[in-house]
């Protein structure tokens, strides 16, 4: 889940206030939906937790097209895109933060709740999403994992597109391996559900093999890509595109809308399965759009605190399961059960102070220490700017 670079960077750059909200809505419904799951077991916030799952995609969009961005935008440019200087500049972002509370899991069994912690080495390899069980300390890693794998095969992937290109292949290529992507993720997903029917328990294996998967959960961050690269190919019709800023927002509004009734609906199903991803990377992809075209309501409304909670997003999504079951045990103890409102009210106050603290005490000096070190490099004339949303999707389970 880092997507770009944080305020940290601090290279001179505008705010895009679209996606403080965006990123800072898909945080809160996981913090939601988590706290519905694991904390109360019960619908606390009534569709909007049940949905809130969702938050994740809405992350791998962002990721999609931020970090897509940074790519072709490198290509680009006159010094071209380095491997080496985008790899170490990515673990720099994402491991402090995770190491520190994956340090806590691993140490502190009151942190992990008593859950069984997979081998360290999945954590540590970002394979552990690979045939995840449900019920696993910290297997909310699960979306890391998922962008860390991403982040590793798109750059070398881009600089193959480029290789052809300079060979007189035309880029319409592009488009057809997102497409065939895709499709592929499609059929997957119908073929592992299928057998998942004759499984013993469906639902287990439907997590297992098809929520937590890579290759089933690819639709969102190509979604993302595929704005990156139009805004990198074509800029253009992009322009032309940015210039409908109310019909993409209704636009997106009516897709994701229909796609979170339809999953509230029957979200195991295989025509959900199969369809309703796809189409939730399509209405999060017209919501990015949205948030980036001047004429939106989204790109123009500055919401309170959100430009807040995207910056501490990504370590607010590290801690905000185990600090809001530690913070409810303590207060069913004096009396306060997970449904009343001081309960609710103290984890999500507790789960902003737990990220903001990590925020504070290790990303940021290890963004200080990583521009030092390798430093961002001058925006790209009519790029999209830098904005505070580096953090990874948070997971919803």
């Amino acid at each position: 889940m880092p997507d770009t670079d944080t305020a940290a960077d601090r290279t001179p750059a505008p705010r895009i206030h679209g996606l403080d909200t965006l990123r800072a809505a898909a945080v809160t419904l996981v913090v939601l939906h988590h706290y519905t799951l694991f904390v109360s077991g019960a619908p606390t916030f009534g569709w909007v937790g049940t949905i809130g799952w969702a938050g994740v995609d809405l992350f791998f969009a962002l990721s999609g097209y931020l970090i897509g961005n940074q790519i072709f935008a490198g290509l680009a440019s006159d010094g071209g895109l380095s491997l080496g200087r985008f790899y170490a500049r990515r673990l720099l972002r994402t491991l402090p933060n995770f190491w520190v509370v994956l340090a806590l899991y691993a140490l502190w069994p009151a942190w992990r709740g008593g859950a069984p912690m997979p081998p360290l080495w999945q954590y540590l390899t970002f394979t552990l999403n690979i045939g995840l069980p449900p019920g696993t300390a910290f297997s909310h890693a699960w979306s890391l994992c998922i962008e860390e794998q991403f982040y590793l095969l798109l750059p070398a992937a881009a600089l193959l597109g480029a290789a052809l290109a300079r060979r007189g292949v035309r880029r319409a290529w592009a488009w057809w391996a997102l497409l065939l992507a895709v499709g592929a993720g499609m059929a997957v997903r119908a073929a592992i559900w299928h057998d998942g029917q004759q499984a013993a328990n469906p639902l287990r294996h439907y997590y297992q093999f098809i929520y937590y998967a890579s290759w089933c959960r690819c639709d969102e961050l190509l979604a993302g890509v595929a704005l990156a690269l139009l805004k990198n190919r074509m800029p253009g019709l992009w322009e032309r595109i940015l210039a409908h800023g109310r019909l993409l927002l209704a636009a997106g509004i009516l897709v994701v809308g229909g796609t979170f009734a339809w999953f509230l609906h029957d979200h195991y199903g295989l025509a959900p399965t199969v369809v309703g991803y796809p189409l939730l990377g399509v209405g999060f992809a017209l919501l990015i759009l949205a948030a980036l075209a001047p004429g939106s309501l989204l790109h123009r409304l500055r919401v309170p605190g959100a430009a807040h909670l995207a910056l501490w997003s990504y370590a607010v999504y590290l801690t905000h399961r185990s600090v809001s079951a530690l913070v409810a045990a303590h207060m069913e103890a004096a009396g306060f059960g997970p449904g009343h409102a001081a309960t609710i009210g103290a984890c999500m106050l507790a789960s902003l102070l737990g990220g903001w603290l990590l925020y504070r005490l290790v990303e940021m000096p290890f963004m200080r220490l990583r521009e030092r070190w390798l430093p961002g490099r001058p925006r790209v004339p009519g790029g999209a700017g830098r904005t505070a949303l580096s953090a990874p999707g948070p997971a919803p389970r």
